[in-house]
């Protein structure tokens, strides 16, 4: 037996643990689990635990629904909302079929096969997701627990309690956090996770959003990550902050560059820009998704880039001298309602094809892109997001990259799903359309 799973063992044992989850997600991002006994444990992380796939999205159709959940015993934590007496813990899992060989519709693989490619390549991909969410006082409704902007400090707010139990809840399952902060809108906060490989920032990001949702439901409260619910103020994003390591250097950093970044940083960035198109169905898969990708609201929507502009598709932040290992670019279109395991897989691979294929970065964006005109965003060839989950739907079904980056499994999976979504969503009569059209029409 390995030390990883000797360890988990005997932790089981010290804390008295008795269930131990199992989590995986389906291609949605969805957390799936199933518990099993302490009893079970050891054969479950040698052989791994069988299930039916089939009712999974995305994963197996009924005549091969036979699935394997293999625990990884580095993601093992303790569960620390259940009772420590015979208490919770949770491993994610890696999804095989029966003969043991990965499952491609396992979007955790998705995300480990080009992690791979990347270190072929001869990186190591980093990434520091930003991921903002809305508390609200129950999930009938939009009331706001408070009425605070950006860093406001507002010392009666009950929503600083539920941030700051969240930050000890992440701490205790090993999660470490940077940040935590009132949004812009009213009731929209943010906790930023500390940067770490994309793997373990893709757990970390699935369990952030379910500690959230639980400690808000202990203070009877709501918390949702729905990227728009509010009409009138700013959205919900995932700012992704990112970079690529050659062991202990940071390739992104070029000290004789003026924005200090190397070739390969540059290249990777053109990459993003290049594919975001193609790529906006999974970093942005929901129809209320594109209510947030609009003018005026903060959300990037014209493929730009620059270094202090937030409205910019791909900004650079400052760099301080004797930090060279913080150079990184951040991806601001994304939202925290995505699958955080295929978000990191299909911007690593864009960034990756620019590497690649030494695609040419255009010049920074310099002024803001929302002010100007159509004519002017035509004259310099700026391109933009799609604005629908339909536009969205059709850039990403005609893009080989993203074929190869998914993988045909997920890739026609996700493609079908949200064709379903969309013709419900044209199907659905709003209460917009009744009050604007039934009176006069």
């Amino acid at each position: 037996m390995d030390d990883q799973r000797a360890f988990v063992l005997q932790t089981c044992k010290d804390q008295d643990v008795k269930f131990i989850r199992l989590w995986f997600t389906d291609i949605l991002g969805s957390l799936k689990s199933f518990a099993i006994t302490v009893e079970e444990l050891e054969q479950a992380m040698e052989e791994g635990m069988g299930f039916d796939g089939s009712s999974i999205e995305g994963f197996a159709r009924i005549d091969e629904s036979d699935m394997v959940a293999m625990p990884d015993p580095s993601t093992f934590a303790l569960i620390p909302w259940r009772p420590s007496e015979r208490g919770v813990a949770r491993m994610f899992c890696d999804i095989l079929t029966p003969n043991g060989e990965p499952f491609e519709g396992d979007p955790r693989y998705v995300l480990k096969r080009n992690l791979k490619r990347a270190t072929e390549l001869g990186y190591t991909f980093y990434v520091g997701p930003e991921l903002e969410y809305f508390y609200f006082r129950d999930d009938k409704g939009l009331e706001p627990l408070d009425l605070g902007g950006y860093f406001d400090l507002t010392p009666l707010d009950a929503a600083s309690d539920l941030r700051r139990e969240t930050v000890l809840t992440l701490e205790e399952m090993g999660i470490g956090v940077e940040y935590s902060h009132h949004e812009v809108a009213p009731s929209q906060h943010e906790i930023d996770l500390r940067y770490t490989d994309a793997l373990t920032m893709a757990d970390n990001a699935m369990t952030y959003r379910l500690v959230v949702k639980e400690i808000a439901l202990a203070h009877n409260v709501y918390a949702t990550f729905m990227p728009k619910p509010l009409a009138d103020v700013n959205g919900s994003g995932m700012h992704v902050h990112q970079s690529l390591f050659t062991g202990e250097r940071n390739a992104f950093f070029d000290a004789d560059d003026p924005f200090h970044l190397s070739k390969v940083a540059r290249s990777y960035i053109s990459g993003l820009m290049r594919h975001a198109r193609e790529f906006t169905l999974v970093t942005n898969q929901w129809v209320n998704s594109y209510k947030r990708l609009m003018p005026g609201y903060e959300a990037p929507v014209y493929v730009t880039w620059a270094r202090k502009n937030r409205a910019d598709l791909v900004r650079i932040p400052q760099y301080k001298p004797g930090k060279e290992v913080a150079t990184r670019i951040e991806y601001r279109a994304a939202d925290p309602a995505c699958n955080p395991y295929l978000a990191f897989a299909v911007m690593l691979a864009a960034g990756l094809a620019g590497i690649e294929h030494d695609y040419p970065l255009r010049k920074p964006s310099e002024g803001s892109v929302f002010e100007m005109t159509e004519e002017k965003h035509r004259e310099l060839d700026i391109d933009v997001l799609p604005g629908t989950l339909d536009e969205a739907i059709r850039a990403t079904e005609e893009s080989e990259l993203m074929r190869t980056c998914l993988g045909d499994h997920v890739f026609e999976s996700l493609l079908k799903n949200k064709r379903i979504e969309w013709d419900a969503y044209r199907a659905h009569v709003s209460d917009f359309e009744r009050e604007r059209y039934l009176g006069i029409l």
